[in-house]
């Protein structure tokens, strides 16, 4: 029996999305990063840098709560918090 991956476990947690984003950036500080550590950190790869305004995005419906972006913008452009009770993620796997 192989290993299951990681990717096969995220697949499996169910999410409810608030209308409202539990992650907030500050433009000004992300439009000085030349780093974008929140790119790279983010294992639900939700960062990403708009093609038509050049401002970092976030998508935080797939968020997994585990707040890496938060720690990994040494800037402190990251405002995170845990989305509002009976949203969010519900891991269902691990």
């Amino acid at each position: 029996m192989s290993p299951v991956k990681i990717e096969e476990k995220i697949a499996l947690n169910a999410i409810k999305n608030d209308r409202e984003s539990h992650i907030r950036l500050d433009q000004a500080i992300c439009k000085k990063c030349k780093e974008r550590f929140c790119v790279y950190a983010c294992p639900g790869h939700l960062y990403s840098e708009s093609d038509e305004t050049g401002e970092m995005v976030v998508e935080y419906a797939g968020c997994l709560e585990c707040g890496t972006c938060k720690i990994a913008c040494v800037y402190g452009s990251v405002s995170w918090e845990y989305p509002k009770g009976e949203y969010g993620v519900q891991y269902r796997y691990g």
